[in-house]
């Protein structure tokens, strides 16, 4: 990230992670979330991961190696999929978008260079396929709000209210040249933008003068546990597959083979699926791995859990026999009820 973003980003009251540059937060917290449940808030993804596949066997590659239907996506399609272990095991959540001669692969942060690696063993000598990490080298934000498509409108972009998830295009934004995304990474509506490094800043100040309230991690980390995004090292682990993460949107179970595929139409088929990722609303802080009881029984573990003006609130997974949403669940020394999110149907949840 070029320093001209961080100095826009201070100047706007941005402070940052000890040693990164992510913002936690603008000091405006209440104003971002506002602006997320009624007009557009402007959240720096720069942090998350961007692999470009390319060559002639990168849809069949993609296709063998995730757990999503990619072989019939056209150029300026896309959709969420999962990589899985050969037991089918979640590695991470990415959304992938096709281009006319590439696919770009948006993974969460800190999964690039794992993810390279673990497609790289899987490219034999007469696959025709190429990974490059593209993340260094440009930035990434996001639009984040009912009102995101017309700020884009008021800058010049078209046609893209009621777009498909995942839908994308290259757009002028005054001069620069933008890949723009139909993805918020939530069930929010929004766009994800893509530009080179040297645009960051300028593209930053463009948004924000637009009317984009810049907003914090801080607070897209409150935002995507109560709406249930799972992400890698908490909800995504070896120890859970995509079923159970209620990844079912990202799932395709009449695709054919792929990594991790036999578990995963198995688990479906015979309704195997035996525990499950629940929102929880905490009477108090909890810590992430407290074991969740019912009648002094352990029935699952908290993965996530953060503060919040109305109280805390965390996601967890929960065995299915001891039931969902609705029930009241003991969480190491407080209590929760268990509740719906929405992250799995992409319905939309106010901030």
């Amino acid at each position: 990230m070029g320093n001209s973003l961080l100095d826009k980003q201070q100047e706007q009251g941005a402070n940052f992670a000890a040693d990164s540059q992510i913002p936690l937060s603008f000091g405006n917290d209440e104003a971002a979330r506002i602006a997320v449940q009624s007009g557009v808030a402007l959240c720096d993804r720069s942090h998350w991961g961007r692999i470009r596949v390319s060559d002639a066997d990168r849809l069949q590659f993609l296709h063998n190696q995730t757990t999503n239907q990619m072989q019939l996506l056209q150029s300026g399609q896309g959709c969420d999929t999962v990589f899985v272990t050969s037991t089918g095991r979640t590695l991470d959540l990415v959304t992938a978008y096709v281009e006319a001669d590439s696919v770009l692969l948006f993974v969460s942060p800190g999964q690039a260079s794992e993810l390279m690696d673990w497609m790289d063993r899987y490219i034999f000598f007469a696959d025709k396929v190429k990974l490059t990490d593209e993340t260094e080298n440009t930035v990434a934000f996001t639009l984040l709000g009912t009102d995101s498509a017309a700020l884009l409108s008021q800058l010049g972009v078209q046609e893209i209210d009621n777009a498909p998830h995942a839908s994308h295009q290259v757009i002028n934004i005054q001069g620069l040249e933008i890949f723009l995304g139909v993805d918020s990474g939530l069930p929010t509506p929004g766009f994800t933008l893509i530009a080179p490094v040297s645009s960051g800043a300028d593209l930053w100040h463009t948004l924000t003068q637009a009317g984009a309230v810049p907003m914090g991690e801080t607070l897209w980390q409150e935002l995507r546990i109560k709406q249930g995004r799972p992400m890698p090292g908490a909800e995504l682990t070896k120890d859970y597959n995509p079923l159970e993460a209620t990844l079912w949107q990202a799932v395709s179970f009449d695709k054919g083979c792929y990594i991790g595929q036999e578990t995963i139409a198995r688990l479906n088929t015979y309704q195997g699926v035996k525990q499950q990722l629940w929102g929880l609303h905490l009477e108090a802080m909890a810590a992430a791995g407290t074991p969740i009881t019912l009648d002094d029984a352990k029935v699952g573990v908290l993965t996530s859990c953060v503060e919040t003006s109305s109280g805390a609130v965390g996601l967890g997974y929960i065995r299915t026999k001891a039931g969902g949403n609705g029930l009241t669940v003991t969480v190491g020394e407080t209590t929760a009820k268990v509740v719906n999110v929405p992250f799995a149907t992409r319905g939309y949840l106010d901030a």
